[in-house]
């Protein structure tokens, strides 16, 4: 990264670090998309376990996962401050978090898996495949959430290109693993939807192991790696990381979250109910990578320029993120309104599914204007480290706006499932609404330009 002073610069600036963050975030979730789409063309059956393994698997995973995103932000301030020896402590500290944060995880969910499968009600051969399938994904765990570490610390040093490398040369392995292991293809055991959590925890040892080579080996990543820092355990850094990534991961649990539970909800419809919800959702959420991609660049860009001290370029940095993440929302939603029935084909085999995938498409537009708009907002104002307030309104957004609306127009009105999808829409917009007051607050009354500081720049 470097100082930009044109506003074509800070677009190219933004571009550079934004396309390979972007072909990343399609690469991983690619390999949801395989396992969705194979898991569909296997059975109707599979791919609900597929979809009811994912509503509970996402919002543990992204929850646990966001507090270990802290050091995205932390090292890029750092960087900015250009304290390279903090920057590394905080990338130790971030590893030896993953570690604590994997094994809760796994401890966890040898406990409560059964439980959570069993209040769903669900048919047993949709249980089977969930339960199946999380089993799968459980032993990638570690490495995993050691690969968001290292990758957040990459992306602070803006250098993102190296993270998108080797999530491309993985994903041919993720592919063929599917393929073999869900129709027990080539010698392997035929798993049906299980297969797909299996062939992603593999693969998630694969991209694991590539990224530390790379650190340890690769300049300037291998300057900030020291065994010295994992023998000093600080409590002051741990704290650091804690008090910016607990509020980041609770706001990303809550989101999540809330899907999964309309997920669960939408269980007591029809499987055609969930296999459509889940097929329009992951559509959704495929390109939704676009504006979560921008958001990351823009917490690095902005996290840079506010430890550099150069809070206009900061704001510049984050409204142009907002702006841009509308404008690729408008015109992604407009092509999927247009050729929903298409796009949901690709899904499944069934016309009845294709049918109610399309009827849900509809509303798509409008949910990723509003999806964008918080999202980059949130993504500014942790570039500033300011994510308490953010955290209490995404959650009142999430909890008392999406979840009531969507319950009362999906079970009081004639709308159906469908309802679910307007409540979420109008929850997200009030969140991206109320995020962007906030960030106009803090760049107007606690990061003031410097120029302004002082009668003149600086």
């Amino acid at each position: 990264m470097y100082q930009t002073y044109t506003l074509k610069e800070k677009i190219r600036q933004i571009l550079i670090l934004l396309v390979p963050i972007l072909v990343t975030q399609l690469g991983m979730f690619s390999m949801v998309f395989f396992n969705t789409i194979m898991s569909g063309k296997y059975g109707p059956s599979d791919l609900a376990g597929v979809a009811i393994g994912t509503s509970v698997w996402n919002p543990v995973f992204t929850g646990l996962s966001g507090i270990l995103l802290a050091v995205s932000p932390i090292c890029a301030q750092k960087y900015g401050q250009r304290k390279d020896r903090e920057a590394a402590s905080v990338l130790a500290h971030g590893i030896l978090l993953a570690l604590a944060l994997s094994a809760i995880v796994i401890a966890i969910g040898a406990i409560l898996l059964d439980p959570i499968l069993n209040a769903m009600d669900l048919p047993a051969s949709v249980r089977k495949t969930a339960k199946g399938y999380l089993m799968g994904l459980g032993i990638g765990v570690i490495p995993l959430f050691i690969f968001n570490v290292l990758r957040s610390f990459i992306y602070a040093l803006g250098k993102t290109r190296v993270v998108m490398i080797i999530l491309l040369s993985s994903l041919p392995i993720n592919f063929f693993l599917n393929y073999v292991l869900i129709f027990g293809r080539l010698g392997f055991p035929e798993l049906g939807g299980a297969g797909a959590g299996l062939a992603t925890s593999i693969t998630y040892w694969v991209i694991a192991g590539l990224t530390v080579w790379i650190v340890k080996t690769q300049h300037p990543f291998s300057d900030y790696v020291s065994i010295n820092y994992f023998k000093r355990l600080s409590m002051e850094r741990v704290k650091e990381i804690l008090q910016i990534g607990i509020p980041m991961g609770l706001s990303i649990f809550f989101e999540t979250s809330m899907f999964a539970v309309v997920t669960i909800l939408l269980s007591k419809f029809s499987i055609t109910t969930i296999a459509a919800y889940q097929s329009a959702l992951n559509i959704v959420s495929f390109l939704y990578m676009i504006p979560m991609s921008i958001s990351m660049a823009q917490t690095v860009l902005v996290g840079y320029e506010v430890g550099a001290r150069r809070y206009a370029d900061a704001r510049t940095y984050s409204w142009l993120g907002i702006n841009l993440a509308i404008i690729i929302a408008v015109f992604a939603g407009l092509l999927v309104v247009l050729f929903r029935y298409d796009v949901a084909g690709f899904y499944s085999n069934q016309q009845d599914v294709i049918e109610l995938t399309g009827q849900f498409l509809i509303y798509a537009l409008f949910f990723m204007i509003a999806d964008a708009i918080q999202a980059t907002a949130l993504a500014a104002l942790r570039g500033y480290k300011d994510v308490n307030l953010a955290f209490v309104m995404t959650l009142t957004a999430y909890w008392l706006i999406c979840l009531p609306v969507g319950h009362v127009l999906a079970h009081f009105t004639g709308l159906g499932a469908r309802g679910y999808w307007i409540g979420l829409t109008l929850g997200l917009l009030a969140a991206g609404i109320a995020l962007s007051i906030r960030l106009i607050y803090i760049q107007k009354k606690k990061f003031i330009p410097i120029e302004n500081q002082e009668g003149g720049i600086a």
